[in-house]
């Protein structure tokens, strides 16, 4: 996979998925959406694999360089990122043995659009 700029909806003009937090209200829809997310972003474990696979360069990232940096089984990370997966967040491909993730960059332009400050209340702060 190649590297990818993440572009950051709703500036310049750009459509987001949905109004920002301090813009309008969620439906009932959206509002489940994003709990879907913000809940497997909740676990530390998730959060920093999160960081880890975004970081990485290349975009991508071997499950088998994932599971050294924590104390915990290797069955126990792809749990972990298979929750990932299910929240939209990040996707896999299997080669040979291995898995490789990446993140899908929609998901984190949906929440980077979700939690944008409108410039009028930045400038009201």
């Amino acid at each position: 996979m190649a590297n990818q700029e993440l572009k950051i909806l709703g500036q310049d003009g750009d459509d987001v998925c949905c109004e920002g937090l301090a813009t309008a209200p969620l439906d009932e829809e959206q509002a489940a959406d994003l709990a879907k997310i913000f809940k497997a972003l909740g676990d530390p474990v998730r959060l920093r694999l999160m960081s880890m696979i975004a970081s990485r360069e290349g975009g991508e990232v071997c499950v088998c360089e994932l599971t050294p940096a924590f104390e915990l089984s290797q069955p126990t990370i792809s749990h972990h990122l298979k929750l990932l997966r299910q929240a939209g967040l990040i996707d896999c491909e299997r080669r040979g043995t291995w898995v490789y993730y990446w993140i899908l960059p929609t998901a984190l332009d949906r929440l980077a659009g979700f939690l944008a400050v409108p410039r009028a209340a930045k400038a009201s702060v």
